[in-house]
């Protein structure tokens, strides 16, 4: 989708922004690896904004193949008509195009952008017989979570080392305090026990959970506190149930999170 132009609250944790403005400078594709939640998308929506380029975000799933973001042939009354697939739009008129969580995405999807992430810089779209170069405002961004991918969905060392890679992590306690607090307006001292109800469950790797808390996740706890929900259902609903089914593990989550808020 095209992101509409707005103002983007992102919190820099390291030299991120810097390495972007170069990579975007020499159009050189960017790969960002981290958890989930830890403001990948948001860095990327942030600074689409700053260096003022349109954004076309794709979230990647098991279904997403090469057509998708290509184009296809579609029919329209009595005629049959081509339809620019998102990665196309972006290659012809010079976008971001993100690609959001891409190894999920079908094998496909990474043999049609080989051509776009190295020096030809070019497009085949081979049911049209044409050959797109890049606009030369282009510019291909991917993220994906190293921790949770698994088997066939981990990206091949020979797709890795086409792009610029920056690693995102959850933010110190301090960083994201203060993000909490600019996205929901709570109070510091709320913001300083979230992050440490996230930061304890982090540490706690023995439960065995499949996702750890994301910053994401404490700030949506927080929005519910600043509009009037108790702290400690904001926290239950907002924190435990999302990272876990198993009837136990929520109870122990609950209980340990009731003594921290």
């Amino acid at each position: 989708m095209l992101v509409e132009e707005k103002t983007v609250f992102y919190k820099a944790i390291g030299t991120e922004v810097e390495v972007f403005h170069h990579a975007s400078t020499l159009n050189l594709p960017l790969l960002l690896k981290g958890p989930t939640g830890s403001g990948k998308s948001r860095f990327v929506e942030y600074m689409a904004n700053e260096v003022d380029k349109k954004l076309i975000t794709v979230s990647c799933h098991e279904e997403t193949s090469a057509t998708d973001l290509i184009g296809r042939f579609i029919i329209k009354g009595a005629e049959t008509i081509w339809i620019d697939g998102p990665l196309t739009i972006a290659v012809r008129n010079g976008y971001i195009l993100y690609l959001d969580e891409v190894a999920e995405a079908r094998p496909d999807v990474i043999v049609a952008i080989h051509s776009l992430t190295d020096h030809r810089r070019e497009l085949f779209i081979d049911k049209l017989g044409e050959t797109i170069k890049a606009h030369p405002d282009f510019q291909m961004i991917a993220s994906f979570n190293p921790g949770y991918q698994k088997g066939y969905k981990e990206l091949k060392p020979s797709t890795r080392q086409r792009f610029v890679a920056l690693q995102f992590d959850y933010p110190q306690a301090k960083i994201e305090a203060e993000i909490l607090m600019q996205e929901s307006g709570i109070e510091k001292e709320t913001a300083q026990k979230l992050v440490a109800i996230g930061t304890k469950i982090r540490n706690l790797t023995e439960l065995g959970l499949a996702e750890t808390v994301s910053t994401r996740l404490l700030v949506d706890a927080a929005k519910l506190i600043q509009n009037g929900l108790g702290k400690r259902l904001a926290v239950h609903v907002a924190i435990v149930q999302p990272l876990t089914d198993e009837p136990d593990t929520i109870e122990a989550l609950k209980d340990l999170c009731d003594l921290m808020i």
